[in-house]
């Protein structure tokens, strides 16, 4: 990637045309990359972009664009190749891969419930019209949602399995959630949760926590923090982070919320948003590359243009 100078002076002002203003004495106006510019360098840069550099004149700012713009759209080009003919999966899924496997190695077993789910469902876990998480549930009408978390639908189960298989029960589940969060570079209205929870006697202890943590990162390959922290819905929980960001929340019960559903036994569980996950992976500042959209395609963009090759005949 080229390396562009930086005059190590401070910025006082910023001009809508691009010029950067230098206030300090002595010191000449310069320009900067054009808003238009920093706008399409930051939807083609994985890593982000290092502090803005300064330039004596239009012509060398947009020269320095140019080939850095080149350097990324070559980075993006490589990045699908390399999804063709190696990965030939998305970061997202390969994450999924590797943390299904392990859980299901430690005597998990997966399931699948529905994305949308009733208002029934939330008023059990607690959140009503006047919690915080409430005003970012999407509606379908007036008594189903899109479900803003996994959880009910595992206590649902839990309710049912406790009677039916011997204790302790294992389950996890990956899939969608939807919250009306949006904004941020590290939140997305749709994400992906891999929520594990463990029932029996004995289990709900931070040691435990602690162990299904090892067992989910390890698997990823992946090194982390443990952070003791709150939750609006479940109180005291535990949190993984990656370089300062949370990836995960855990749990250890019981929990005032199992009394309406019929649980009384010790348990242990997490929550993974795996977007989050392949965000920290890959050291990116930006989430909105590895969610599911059309923009992306495993953290490379698609609106990008291969240099045209010249055809037979024609001078190159």
């Amino acid at each position: 990637m080229s390396a562009l100078p930086h005059p190590g002076v401070e910025d006082r002002e910023v001009r809508a045309d691009g010029v950067r203003v230098m206030q300090d004495q002595g010191v000449d106006s310069r320009i900067t990359f054009s808003d238009t510019q920093r706008q399409r360098l930051a939807e083609m840069s994985l890593h982000g972009l290092a502090d803005a550099p300064t330039f004596p004149d239009v012509a060398q700012r947009d020269h320095a664009f140019e080939a850095l713009h080149r350097d990324l759209v070559a980075d993006n080009l490589r990045r699908l190749d390399e999804m063709r003919t190696v990965t030939r999966r998305p970061l997202l899924r390969r994450l999924d891969s590797a943390m299904t496997a392990a859980l299901s190695a430690e005597g998990f077993v997966e399931v699948a419930t529905p994305t949308m789910i009733g208002k029934g469902s939330l008023e059990k876990m607690g959140l009503g019209p006047d919690h915080p998480l409430w005003r970012q549930v999407y509606w379908v009408d007036g008594a189903r949602c899109l479900r803003p978390m996994l959880a009910p639908n595992l206590y649902y189960l839990l309710s049912h399995l406790q009677r039916l298989w011997p204790l302790p029960v294992r389950i996890f589940e990956v899939g969608s959630c939807f919250r009306k969060e949006s904004k941020g570079s590290s939140h997305l209205s749709e994400f992906t949760m891999l929520n594990l929870v463990e029932l029996g006697p004995g289990v709900g202890t931070r040691e435990r926590l602690t162990e299904l943590a090892a067992l989910v990162m390890g698997s990823v390959g992946m090194d982390y923090e443990l952070r003791a922290t709150d939750s609006d819905v479940y109180g005291a929980t535990l949190d993984v982070e990656v370089a300062g960001l949370e990836v995960a929340s855990g749990v250890a019960g019981p929990n005032p919320l199992d009394e309406v559903w019929g649980i009384s036994d010790a348990w242990a569980g997490w929550g993974f948003g795996l977007e989050r996950l392949a965000m920290a992976k890959e050291s990116a500042p930006q989430i909105r590359r590895f969610g599911r959209g059309l923009m992306y395609l495993d953290g490379a963009r698609l609106n990008v243009q291969p240099e045209r090759r010249p055809t037979q005949g024609e001078m190159p």
